[in-house]
């Protein structure tokens, strides 16, 4: 099947689920900006996608997506590398036009890969995972606000999310662009909307991680002065 054995079948099987997971991230932070406002709305999302038939098929659906964007990046660079030989050793000057995040593209992703653990470690563990297991946790599991409340209160992992956030809008803001490229957005004139429009789009989605992780840190998110 050319979506499997070819090096184009391979980068549409990474642009779709890519462009699947950016949609995910969008739906996230989201979700994540109604808990700067309101603890009890945001808590409310969280029991409403606790451990529920659809959250937890949701959520295979998208572990499945992650797990094959990642092994379909380890396929492309092994193969790009092989292609290359022995020039990959070669001392040469990067091209002008090369982008640092396209050169750069495997790191990033190992960040990101590692930023995901560690938030699959502070709130899916806590919370959908120890609602179907029955495990003790902090909090209740449906209590996210509690869960936000305590990572950021912690400097080093508020340091952690915001490397792993500048080392998503690398990788997203390549990626983005790249990914339409792949599945046929080749003209010359949508090629450079489409850049200028992810990077605004990945700028932003970035910026809500960021402003929730930042006014959760430093105790301004409207949110915790508030009985709602």
């Amino acid at each position: 099947m050319w979506l499997i054995n070819s090096s184009i079948g391979r980068k549409v099987i990474m642009s779709v689920t890519g462009m699947a997971l950016i949609l995910f991230m969008t739906f996230h932070c989201c979700m994540n900006l109604v808990a700067l406002f309101s603890g009890k709305a945001y808590n409310m999302i969280c029991e409403l996608l606790g451990a529920n038939w659809y959250a937890v098929l949701a959520t295979v659906g998208l572990g499945a997506l992650a797990v094959c964007h990642i092994v379909y990046a380890f396929i492309l660079t092994a193969q790009n590398r092989r292609a290359r030989g022995n020039e990959r050793y070669a001392v040469t000057e990067k091209p002008a036009s090369v982008e640092w995040a396209s050169q750069n593209m495997l790191v990033l992703g190992i960040i990101v890969l590692l930023g995901l653990g560690l938030h699959f470690f502070n709130f899916w563990y806590n919370m959908m995972f120890a609602e179907l297991t029955g495990i003790a946790v902090p909090h209740h599991p449906s209590d996210g606000f509690a869960y936000i409340q305590d990572t950021f209160a912690n400097p080093v992992y508020v340091v952690l999310y915001i490397i792993w956030i500048c080392a998503l809008w690398f990788h997203l803001s390549h990626g983005f662009w790249s990914a339409m490229q792949t599945v046929g957005i080749n003209g010359k004139v949508w090629f450079n909307r489409w850049k200028t429009i992810g990077l605004v789009y990945v700028t932003l989605l970035m910026l809500g991680f960021f402003v929730v992780v930042i006014a959760f840190a430093f105790g301004c998110a409207p949110s915790l002065h508030c009985a709602a």
